[in-house]
């Protein structure tokens, strides 16, 4: 089993969505063991205040070292050595695909959820690291820590009913994913494409090679500048979709 802890100020915000769903399935296998800790159980006196005004002044509150620090602590006394203590906030590196793959690999994950304009700098020796969804700016860390245990559930073991999907998936290659399509063959005068009614495997294969190149070709043109081609990709991107 791959253990999670969340430690947030708002356990309600996440048990929900870890708790349904694919997530939810991996928990009652076995595969998934997911802790929500709830910072201002470890917060000391009458109100147990967890933030204070920031030194220097300025506007909001910053996140109290002495209930966060315990709070972790008491998380790292629960997880398996090794377990990764990483804090969402926006000066991490950018979470990736690849990254996903390297904490699927780790023994488990305490995800530290920031809130208000941040946490105390001297909780930071007490971290892994810290990681970011991107240049934008959240209310607060639940968010960004829902979408690193879903990337990484998604590649333990297991979790997936067809384990060919978390390896088909967009970014596993550097690439978007093909566009998909179900029943029915027409609708409103959109047709699925000839080449997935075909029942020709090869073909299917091809075609949604093709498109997975062209997508990334015009929706991310970053990705696409970074992708290695093989001879048969050089020989499908020369061809037309009525060719395939």
């Amino acid at each position: 089993m791959y253990p999670v802890e969340v430690v947030t100020l708002f356990p309600d915000s996440v048990s929900g969505y870890l708790g349904s769903s694919i997530l939810g399935k991996a928990q009652e296998k076995g595969l998934l063991g997911v802790t929500v800790t709830y910072i201002r159980d470890y917060a000391e006196g009458k109100h147990r205040v967890t933030d204070d005004t920031p030194y220097g002044g300025g506007a909001g509150m910053v996140m109290k070292p002495e209930p966060l620090v315990a709070a972790i602590e008491a998380a790292r006394a629960r997880a398996p050595a090794g377990a990764k203590v990483l804090l969402m906030s926006p000066r991490g590196p950018v979470f990736t695909q690849a990254r996903a793959r390297e904490l699927a690999k780790e023994p488990g994950l305490i995800l530290v959820c920031g809130r208000y304009e941040g946490v105390d700098e001297r909780v930071m020796p007490f971290l892994d690291g810290e990681v970011s969804l991107g240049d934008f700016i959240l209310t607060g860390g639940e968010v960004a820590a829902l979408a690193v245990v879903d990337a990484v559930a998604r590649l333990l073991p297991g979790v997936l009913g067809n384990e060919v999907s978390s390896v088909t998936e967009s970014f596993e290659e550097g690439l978007l994913e093909h566009p998909h399509y179900t029943r029915p063959p027409v609708f409103r005068g959109a047709e699925v494409p000839a080449a997935l009614q075909s029942g020709d495997h090869a073909r299917i294969a091809r075609w949604r090679r093709w498109k997975a190149l062209q997508f990334t070709r015009e929706r991310r043109p970053d990705l696409y500048a970074r992708l290695e081609f093989n001879k048969a990709d050089l020989k499908l991107l020369s061809k037309k979709e009525e060719e395939l």
